[in-house]
């Protein structure tokens, strides 16, 4: 079982930067995968970007890729997504999910994700 948390959520101009976080509890962190997901009102979840359990392998949506940053720290139990340049297009509540895997894959899909966190607001302003 694993529990995420997510934190780092808030309200920024276009243009700024914010700096999410999502703290995983229990001993085998670095043999999940991790993922970001967002959901505007009225909208599905979407796909935002992936990190593999070693953090060597990423991938990111197209609408984010260059701007965004995953990457994680293992020996905190801790992944991050660094968002720049944000737009207000990336108003959404934002999610981490966690998969256990073999090998070094990136998950992109939320079908194959088994735990997630209660997400954390984040708002652009224009």
């Amino acid at each position: 079982q694993v529990q995420l948390v997510e934190s780092g959520g808030g309200l920024v101009q276009a243009g700024g930067s914010l700096r999410l976080s999502c703290a995983a509890s229990g001993r085998t962190f670095n043999r999940y995968a991790m993922g970001w997901f967002r959901q505007a009102p009225g909208k599905e979840r979407d796909f935002v970007a992936a990190i593999s359990w070693s953090g060597v392998s990423t991938y990111y949506a197209d609408s984010v890729r260059g701007r965004f940053t995953i990457s994680r720290d293992n020996a905190k139990n801790t992944v991050y997504l660094q968002m720049n340049s944000l737009k207000p297009e990336d108003t959404a509540v934002y999610f981490c999910a966690a998969v256990r895997v073999t090998g070094t894959r990136v998950v992109r899909t939320t079908e194959e994700y088994d735990y997630w966190g209660q997400g954390t607001q984040v708002t652009v302003s224009s």
